[in-house]
């Protein structure tokens, strides 16, 4: 058996039950899969300001997945807030997040991909994390739906077709070979796109989702799991216990003796 901790980095559970419904008709068998937000915070992280916001809050929870026994935690958003973070502060436990297992899938399923956005406003923190995983030579196109992140499930026939367009103009003019769907709150429409554009359509739930259950056997058969030498080299617990970084941040129990 396998536990994955879906994480929506919000201070909303508006999706929780959804995407929880939506991942349970994808898993392996022996998976089991939880799906939380967090427990305040901004609604969605459209804006740097809100993404900073949520960033020790999200941490702390992956540090608590942990040493709550799961196995893997994805980290719901495709800016991939605090990603490195989180790969730092854990011990075992794989973490994934959208933008970078959908760029990695994405450039193994074809030479090129399109990432369909909301906003243009996503677009340069999208394209930093595209420059950061390096693949900017395979990035075709950014293409905005002009839509914000409530919008996507509010008419789906409506996003349907306005993502039909994009994708379109993506493969016929920008030479895009895959689509990736820039938002976890566009899941659900990848299977029908696909279908009519003939070219892979990765779905921002699924394809971390999938990446973390690919890690976890990774890390179960072969022991290959994060490197901790370097760059996600755990901080020292002597000296988050000295700081009492616990206490000035309301926590306890993930730095302790046994924590």
């Amino acid at each position: 058996m396998s536990k994955i901790l879906w994480i929506d980095p919000v201070g909303t559970d508006l999706f929780d039950q959804p995407i929880k419904e939506f991942l349970e008709t994808s898993k392996r068998p022996e998976t089991v899969i939880d799906v939380i937000s967090l427990k305040r915070g901004p609604m969605h992280l459209e804006y740097h300001y809100y993404e900073a916001l949520i960033l020790a809050d999200t941490l702390h929870v992956v540090r608590q997945a942990e040493l709550d026994g799961y196995d893997a935690a994805v980290i719901g958003c495709f800016y991939d807030p605090g990603l490195g973070e989180a790969r730092e502060i854990t011990e075992n436990m794989i973490v994934t997040a959208p933008a970078e297992a959908a760029m990695h899938i994405a450039t193994t399923l074809g030479h090129t991909f399109s990432i369909l956005v909301g906003r243009k406003k996503w677009i340069p923190k999208m394209h930093e994390n595209v420059v950061k995983y390096g693949f900017s030579d395979q990035l075709a196109s950014f293409k905005s739906l002009d839509m914000g992140v409530y919008d996507f499930q509010k008419d789906p026939a409506k996003t349907a077709q306005m993502m039909r367009a994009a994708a379109r103009e993506a493969v016929e003019v920008d030479g895009a070979e895959v689509i990736v769907l820039g938002c976890t709150i566009e899941f659900g429409f990848y299977k029908e796109l696909q279908e009519e554009l003939g070219v892979p359509v990765l779905d921002a739930v699924l394809a971390p989702f999938k990446y973390a259950e690919f890690l976890i056997e990774l890390r179960k058969r072969f022991d290959w799991t994060h490197s901790k030498i370097y760059g996600y080299q755990s901080p020292p617990r002597e000296e988050i216990n000295q700081w009492g970084l616990e206490e000035q941040y309301g926590i306890t129990g993930l730095w302790g003796e046994n924590g």
